[in-house]
């Protein structure tokens, strides 16, 4: 078991885990265990055995666990040489495997429970009866150390917290999360698809989606002129060469697809646009006059991500990422940064995101670079934060290979925390293209290089704003703001003119022509989630006015037209509209 952290409900959970594994070999035969550490909202333990868990298991190992706690058995630990942890381990393949990772030098210790023990770093609460208020969740096939190649495992999933109403309050955020999946939404309101006949990971984006992709797009553009942007198109493969110089096939090969032969040259399709936009940078001699340049992208990309953790539009093998980099003279770099996480602020403001917070990101294991220049580069984020007067907890060794960065996280409407717009600060791929500008002097130096994604991707970020308006977007992102439903098939034509008038005003609109009888049209129009529901009957029809109906207000009376038109396109304008600490 691998050691999660040092919160009380860290240990809880970590401990829960521990007596989930004693259930399991209790109740079944020739149990293999693997590891089973705390996560965010619950831990997991992952299992080799010949039964197939399924949910019909959960009751019968919950009971076992609730016994076991109530006989508080108490987590003692002990501290083993390898030797002896190798016979205590003999036939469990994978924790002897998981010995053999732990480096020399480093301590041995299994944390022992009544008659179960296990190969763990800890740490746990005092005794079994600490574990809280638990829940098993779910169970999921998972690759021995994540790798295809490798045996697949049993991941059972679990829940817990100190109370039952602590509980009772997470599974009831589960079940709006589950009525929030934006896979199922995806389908029921034909935004997206996923198509076998092309492959997993790849996003097919049906009229609706795309025309709530392009009222993001064309937002996003408007924001970044604003903000002192201008726009790339770049290609989507560049020569071997290019991705030698930027350090990814050495660093990022195993997330890129196999190189193609043109012309006799090796290419690979992209991960990434920022050896691009150095080549833009490139095309001339840049004075410091020229500094900062701020250069955009909605940039697609592609990744290899295995099977196993594709997840709809939140983890895909392609994607266009709302990419920008800034170069800049290194007297600019604080000033850029600090304007980058307010563009971001605003950004998220105007799509209902109020709560976010920062986490600064510093230098990884594997990573390019002298550490004195690291250290500068994460003193010039953390001075930005502070300009910013943002609170920021450090995530350590969480930057990429070629710089530290900052990360913004959101939460939703239901209290999730999402990790999207990035500032990340680059002092390699500048050295590595050996990009300059002229100075004052009349000397070459050499940029600074900004990294920056606000949105992230946005696939991803419009699987997780389907979750956050649970699939019914304001006014301004809804693909059809209002849909007329004439009463009856003798008033089509004066319903045809007033969707005519409704789309000459640029309106997104339909007409239901169905022979259906009213409420069957107002109900499939809440069920599609339009915002605005336009009824035209023979009285409505002579007075030049349609009854109006809002998916969340319900009915709010006889209008004139232009009098509806005027009230959607203002409430649309009011939600475009940027705002926050811009």
């Amino acid at each position: 078991m691998s050691e999660k952290g040092h919160t009380e409900l860290d240990r809880m959970r970590h401990s829960a885990a521990h007596v989930m594994a004693a259930a399991v070999c209790r109740l079944f035969d020739g149990v293999r265990l693997d590891i089973g550490p705390a996560t965010d909202d619950g831990f997991y333990y992952d299992f080799d055995l010949a039964h197939r868990l399924v949910p019909e298991d959960f009751p019968r190992i919950e009971a076992e666990m609730r016994r076991i706690a109530a006989e508080r058995q108490p987590f003692e630990r002990e501290e083993v040489s390898r030797e002896e942890a190798r016979r205590r381990l003999a036939g469990q393949t994978y924790k002897l495997d998981r010995l053999a990772e732990i480096p020399e030098g480093e301590p041995v210790t299994f944390y022992r429970s009544g008659d179960f023990a296990d190969l763990c770093r800890g740490p746990h609460v005092e005794d079994t009866g600490g574990i809280g208020a638990f829940r098993l969740l779910s169970v999921a096939g998972s690759y021995y150390h994540g790798l295809e190649t490798n045996p697949m495992l049993q991941r059972l999933y679990g829940t817990a917290f100190a109370t039952e109403e602590e509980l009772a309050a997470h599974l009831e955020r589960m079940e709006e999360a589950r009525r929030r999946d934006h896979r199922r939404l995806g389908r029921e309101l034909e935004l997206f698809g996923i198509e076998e006949a092309v492959g997993p990971g790849l996003i097919h984006w049906y009229p609706k989606g795309a025309r709530v992709r392009s009222l993001i797009e064309d937002f996003w553009r408007r924001a970044h002129f604003r903000h002192g942007y201008e726009l790339l198109y770049t290609p989507h493969i560049g020569r071997a060469e290019l991705w030698e110089t930027s350090g990814h096939l050495d660093f990022y090969r195993e997330s890129m697809y196999a190189p193609m032969a043109i012309d006799e040259h090796e290419v690979f399709i992209k991960p990434m646009n920022c050896p691009f936009h150095i080549q833009v940078y490139r095309s001339k001699i840049r004075s410091y006059r020229d500094l900062p340049l701020r250069w955009a992208e909605l940039g697609t990309v592609y990744r290899y991500e295995k099977a196993g953790v594709l997840h709809g539009l939140l983890r895909v093998r392609g994607f266009t990422q709302d990419d920008a980099h800034i170069f800049c003279t290194p007297d600019q770099v604080e000033a850029e940064v600090a304007a980058c996480i307010r563009f971001a602020r605003a950004i998220w403001a105007v799509f209902g995101f109020e709560d976010i917070r920062a986490y600064l990101a510093t230098r990884p294991e594997k990573a390019v670079g002298e550490p004195a220049r690291w250290r500068q580069a994460t003193a010039a984020l953390e001075q930005a934060l502070a300009m910013e007067g943002i609170p920021y907890e450090t995530d350590a060794g969480g930057g990429a290979f070629y710089g530290p960065k900052i990360d913004l996280k959101v939460r939703d409407a239901i209290g999730r925390e999402w990790q999207m717009s990035t500032v990340q600060f680059d002092f390699n791929l500048p050295e590595r293209f050996d990009i300059r500008f002229v100075g004052e002097d009349g000397q070459p130096h050499r940029p600074y290089m900004v990294h920056r994604a606000l949105l992230g991707s946005i696939e991803r970020f419009f699987g997780i704003l389907i979750e956050h308006y649970a699939g019914a977007f304001p006014v301004w992102l809804a693909p059809e703001q209002a849909r007329v439903l004439p009463l009856s098939d003798k008033v089509l034509e004066p319903a045809r003119a007033v969707a005519d008038a409704l789309r000459a005003a640029d309106v997104r609109v339909t007409l239901d022509e169905r022979s259906e009888k009213i409420g069957a049209k107002i109900r499939q129009a809440q069920m599609d989630k339009v915002p605005y529901m336009l009824v035209v009957g023979p009285r409505e029809a002579a007075a030049g006015q349609a009854a109006l109906r809002s998916r969340s207000e319900g009915d709010l009376g006889p209008m004139p037209v232009a009098e509806i038109v005027e009230r959607i396109r203002a409430e649309a304008a009011a939600g475009a509209e940027l705002r926050g600490p811009a």
